[in-house]
């Protein structure tokens, strides 16, 4: 079981480097609408500020990521300064990630703490900081393994109380979530999710609830709203996507989508061509 094969197949993310080498004095970060940045701190101690919170002293080689767009400042040494390698990252629809929109607003985690990146960490230092060709295109791509791993690893730490990775996390619900997210068209109910898990259905609904902080329901539309958006973006019609994502049709489509967003598909997409979907609300509670 991959729990994040299909979150990453059905949702790209990319990276591009934009900062390599010594980082000195102070330095703004501004957020970008719909990109996050990943820094990775090979060395150097660097001093983090976020709006009016304490600063926070960084004095190991760590990966400090903001999945969403966030301001930020670092502060290092005028003289000495701090090697860093910095990446900006582009989810698929911004904030509508599933991933981006799960994960904490920052993260700080040492390298060290990463399993399996010493190698990978190592190639992208090298050449982030070097000058041969092809360097770029090189580091783009480690970047984005690097992510994965930091997503990977979170989820194994359970850095998510509550949410999708929470769920993720959890060794039998995690298999449920899995189930959905390969199979969305399916015809899913309670309790085909619940054996899904090796659940009863009353166990599955209360331990579903209290660490995802949805019904396995709601969690199901809202997966399938987030895959009918990205469709309607990419101008795919409404009867292909209904029955990929378990409609059976345009009308029952048309319906579920205006109860969740207050538009028709056909309104929504004129309005939000060229931004990206709304966030993902798999977090969100609700009854029924």
């Amino acid at each position: 079981m991959d729990r994040l094969a299909a979150l990453f197949q059905r949702f790209s993310v990319s990276a591009r480097m934009f900062h390599s080498g010594a980082l000195c004095g102070l330095h703004d970060f501004s957020a970008e609408p719909g990109v996050g940045q990943l820094h990775l701190l090979q060395q150097g101690d660097v001093e983090v500020r976020h709006a009016d919170a304490r600063p926070i002293v960084v004095a190991e080689p760590s990966v400090l990521f903001y999945p969403r767009p966030m301001p930020h400042r670092f502060v290092a040494d005028a003289e000495v300064g701090a090697q860093l390698a910095c990446a900006n990252i582009h989810f698929q629809h911004g904030s509508g990630h599933p991933v981006a929109h799960a994960l904490p607003a920052f993260v700080l985690l040492p390298l060290s703490r990463i399993e399996g990146a010493a190698e990978t960490l190592q190639l992208l230092f090298d050449e982030a900081f070097g000058q041969r060709c092809g360097r770029q295109a090189i580091v783009d791509r480690l970047f984005e393994v690097v992510l994965i791993q930091i997503v990977r690893e979170l989820m194994i730490e359970g850095a998510s109380t509550t949410g999708m990775l929470a769920g993720m996390a959890h060794p039998l619900l995690a298999r449920s979530l899995v189930a959905l997210h390969e199979r969305p068209g399916q015809a899913w109910t309670l309790e085909t999710l619940a054996r899904e898990a090796g659940m009863s259905r009353t166990a599955y609904a209360e331990h579903f609830r209290n660490v995802v902080g949805s019904t396995p329901g709601d969690y199901l539309g809202n997966w399938r709203l987030s895959l009918v958006q990205q469709a309607l973006l990419q101008g795919r019609s409404l009867k292909q996507i209904a029955i990929e994502v378990g409609y059976g049709g345009e009308a029952a489509l048309s319906r579920a989508f205006k109860a969740r967003c207050g538009l028709s598909p056909r309104a929504w997409r004129q309005q939000h061509e060229g931004i990206g979907p709304a966030a993902y609300a798999g977090s969100e509670s609700a009854s029924g």
